[in-house]
């Protein structure tokens, strides 16, 4: 995910987009301490999205 798309949303997408990739966040950190994670960089890209995220809303703030 880019930023360019991103901040183009309107801040109710915004905030429903980021609770989502929250969610999303921690089911990869159970799924890495069960050891059912295949891929750990998924993680670090959710992290990075999510800072793109706020980004955009304290822009529009």
């Amino acid at each position: 995910m880019k930023y360019t798309e991103i901040k183009d949303k309107s801040a109710s997408e915004l905030a429903t987009l980021l609770k989502e990739k929250k969610v999303l966040l921690f089911t990869l950190r159970q799924k890495l301490r069960t050891m059912q994670l295949s891929n750990p960089n998924e993680i670090r890209e959710t992290r990075k999205d999510i800072a793109k995220i706020n980004t955009a809303i304290s822009a529009k703030g």
